[in-house]
Parts: structure tokens; sequence; C-alpha cells
């Protein structure tokens, strides 16, 4: 049976009761830690007006086994579908899987808002005190005092000996570290914007398969669709903000069905209500924010307030999750010694927090463009191929999905294996012949030698 844990005298606050910060602190109270989640939004369990403004997410390795450590992995999974691919959808209609991993390992489609639920009901259940509707005025760094408006108008102080800012890609603890302490950020803001559309159940069943995840590729825009336990798929139309096809020239019904009749004539006798969420749902925006470093004295940033990221690689909230797991880690090896904990938090995960925010970048180009790629495709089988023959071959995608190699570490071996397979490609036309694979095997032998 597991000991029950040292209750510690030490008050911690958490901003923020999104995945990460209602994860974060499930973590901290299994430590023995009192905490205390505040939240600018009302209860997500009670309200339910933030449809439209959040991507289905990509539930992966690394987030998995955060919820694993906490024992949350199998209550979480059973509102998810797996996903075992891609399936790609060209203008025709016709549609091509592609496997993410050869020994069949999947993803998982879940919805933001019903795993934040899940989440909060477990935080609760721990003790973790939650407080709603609290908008943030203040942030007093030294003396680590919060100040926020409650929903009537009054104030109310908050104080913690430890504070995490885990408010997201707009933080306001780390706005307010910006100001006044030694915290720069840098936000990068792509020319894109996503808008969240639905395909409903018929009668009841998916329209499309609902083991995979649905891409239309379309060159410098696209639509991808996610399934729900209830058969309806959460789609995302990402389009460049300006130009030719993107959200500046769609301002009527008519420009809506014009688009969508060019681009995907496949799918849109599905969408019934396609006008009404596309000109209701907002549109999002697309950046990622490079800051460092995630901590001030007791304070400390963690998930998107520190590195949020464009979702091209569905490792956000993944990512996250990891920081959860890698925090708890350094608090076991080191309890007490905040200062330590901290600093050693900040300086393991910044590098590949880094690392994951260039994989997501360059993923755009791979799913909108690459995946109907004669020579991308041809790569694939190849590596498919490599894996079979040599099982300590991983291509990029199963190291930064289904292991928990440090994204850094899988940077630098992606770096090494693109310069081998630019090698390997010279040989692509000889490819199926015995003598063009021998060449083949003996560039990659020599390369992971």
């Amino acid at each position: 049976m597991e000991s029950a844990p040292t209750t510690s005298k030490e008050q911690l606050l958490i901003v923020g009761a999104g995945l990460v910060g209602s994860l974060l602190s499930i973590y901290l109270a299994k430590q023995g830690y009192a905490v205390t989640v505040l939240e600018k939004r009302p209860d997500p369990r009670k309200n339910l007006t933030d449809k439209g403004r959040s991507i289905n997410l990509a539930l992966s390795h690394r987030g998995i086994h955060a919820l694993q450590q906490v024992g949350m992995a199998e209550k979480v999974l059973k509102v998810a579908v797996p996903m075992y691919g891609r399936i790609i959808h060209d203008t025709d209609g016709e549609t091509i899987f592609q496997p993410y991993d050869q020994e069949r390992r999947h993803i998982n489609s879940i919805s933001r808002s019903e795993l934040n639920r899940i989440l909060l009901d477990e935080a609760e259940s721990k003790g973790v005190k939650l407080l709603f509707d609290l908008s943030l005025k203040q942030l007093d760094k030294d003396k680590q005092v919060i100040v926020a408006a409650t929903k009537d108008g009054g104030l109310q102080s908050f104080s913690a000996d430890i504070i995490f800012g885990a408010d997201g890609a707009f933080s306001f603890v780390r706005k307010a570290l910006e100001k006044e302490a030694n915290i720069i950020a840098r936000e990068e803001l792509m020319p894109y914007g996503y808008k969240e559309l639905t395909i409903p159940a018929v009668e009841g069943m998916p329209a499309l398969e609902d083991n995979g995840l649905h891409i239309w590729p379309r060159g410098k825009f696209m639509l991808i669709a996610l399934p729900n336990k209830d058969g309806s798929f959460t789609c995302t139309l990402f389009l460049p903000d300006k130009g030719e096809e993107s959200f500046e020239t769609i301002n009527t019904e008519k420009d809506l069905y014009n688009l969508f009749r060019n681009y995907f004539p496949d799918v849109i006798v599905y969408m019934a209500g396609l006008r009404e969420e596309f000109f209701n749902n907002p549109t999002g925006s697309l950046h990622t924010l490079d800051c460092y470093p995630w901590r001030h004295n007791n304070i400390a940033l963690i998930g998107d307030a520190a590195h949020a990221i464009v979702p091209f690689y569905g490792q956000g909230m993944n990512a996250g999750f990891e920081d959860c797991r890698i925090l708890d880690e350094l608090i076991t090896a080191d309890k007490g010694n905040w200062e330590r904990i901290l600093e050693n938090y900040q300086t393991s995960r910044k590098p590949n927090a880094d690392a994951i925010a260039k994989f997501s970048a360059r993923n755009f180009t791979e799913m909108s463009e690459e995946v109907v790629d004669e020579d991308f495709l041809l790569k694939k089988k190849i590596e498919a191929k490599l894996q079979q023959r040599f099982p300590e071959y991983l291509p990029q995608y199963t190291m930064v999905t289904f292991t928990d190699m440090p994204y850094a570490e899988v940077l630098k071996k992606v770096e090494d294996h693109n310069r081998m397979m630019a090698e390997v490609m010279k040989h692509k036309a000889n490819f199926e012949t015995e003598q063009g694979w021998q060449k083949i095997e003996a560039i990659v032998r020599e390369w992971i030698r």
C-alpha cells in the first residue's frame, strides 16, 4: 500500500486551472503540500461557453506517462479515441493511410474540456482548493502576494511560499515578471489563424474512419479532423491571415462554400453547421513563445506560460505534462530545497522546450504540403524498411511521440539522421533493387556505428 505523503506547512499557489495547472496541483497535493489554484474563468465543469476556442488534443506517450505517475492514465484513456496514423484526403476524395509507427503504436484524440474536467475533479478530491472567477490584478514578486478581483468587484489577496504560473500563453504571471524581474519573453506570431468546426455523427455513427487523424493538405493551408467518443469529429481549419485563400477573403457564405467546394469537397456534405460555426466561432491565433528565465526566486512558470508552441506536432499538452512529471521528480530528490529544485527544473526543461518548438514549427510544412509529396512518401517507405532491418534506428516521429527521450536529444539525433537520409536518398532510384538496397544499408551501418 502506498504510504500517505507527509503534510508540509508550505503554501503553494498555482495560477491557472487549465490542463497543466490542474495536473500540477495533483502532483503537488500528492507530495503533501497545501495547494490553492486561482483561475480567471468560471469553473469549466459548470460552464460550457469555451466551444470554438480549442483544438482537440493528441495525447501521446509523454502525457500518458505523466498521468500514470498520479494514477490518472486509465481514467483519461477511457474517454480518448486511439488514432493509428494519418488519413490523407486529396481533392478527388481519395485517401491514403500513413501509419504513425511500424509497431502499431497510436496517439489518442481527446477533448480538451473533458480532460480538464477530469483533472479538476481529481485535484478537488485530493484536497486542492480551486477558486474561479478571479481576475488577477497585481503580483508582488518579492512578498509573493497576488491581488485578484472577485466576480462582485471586491479585491482578495493570496500569499504563498511558492507560486507557479500555469496560466497559458498569455500568462499574467509571466507578463508581471517581465515588467519587474529579469525575465525576457519573445513571441513569434505565425501569419495564420485557425477555426474550430465540427463533423457530427451520422445516426450515431462516425461519418469518417474514426481511428485516424484526418488531414486535407492543400499547400499553404489545411483542414484536420480528430475523432470524438460520440462519433463526431472536431475539425480545425488552418488558413493564412491574408492572401488569396485566407481568413481575410472569406466574408460571405458564398466565399466559405467556394473554399470548401474547391478544396474539401468530400467533407462538406457532412458539415451541416459549417456556416454557423465558421462565422460564430472565434478565429484563434498561432504563436511560439521563447522565454527565459522561467523563475524569479520562488515564482516559476510552467507549461504554455513558459514555452507555448504551435500545435502541429500535437506535443504542447504532452510537453506541459512532462514539465509536471520532471518537476515532481526534482521535488522528490530535493524536498524542501526550492532554490535548487526550481533552478534544476528550468535548466533541464528549457533546451527541451526549444527543441519541441522547432519540431512543431517545421511540422506545419510536413502536414500541409509534404504528406503528398512523392519524395516524402518514398523516404517514409525507406525509413520503415530501415526500422525493420535496424531496430536501433528510430524515426523522428517515433522518438518524439512514443518515447521519453528528451526533445533536445531527439533534435540532435534527427539532425544526424537527416544528413544520413540525404545520402540514402541519392540512391532512391535503385531502392527496390538488391544492389541499391545493399548500398543504402552500407550507408546506414556507417552512420549508426
